[in-house]
């Protein structure tokens, strides 16, 4: 009769020792998908705060360009306006 419990007990064991890893392991894989998903969340408002605060230095070059060629137009329209007053 013990060697029936045996034979039966043994590979319940297992059973349950095997269905606990998975558990675990499908726990584990969620858990980390979780937080990837929140580091790349956490990325992108990041950057999106980053993009809000700071400009790139091709703007500033465009935006200074556009600052000095509208310089230049007004300094042409003072120069043309003294022109024809005098």
């Amino acid at each position: 009769m013990e060697k029936q419990i045996l034979q039966l007990l043994i590979p319940a064991v297992g059973l349950v020792s095997g269905l606990i890893a998975t558990y675990v392991s499908l726990q584990n894989r969620a858990l980390l998908a979780e937080v990837r998903r929140e580091m790349a969340e956490m990325e992108t408002r990041l950057i999106e705060k980053l993009n809000g605060k700071y400009v790139r230095s091709g703007e500033c070059q465009l935006r200074e360009q556009l600052v000095q060629e509208r310089l230049a137009a007004i300094m042409d329209d003072l120069k043309n306006k003294s022109a024809a007053g005098v």
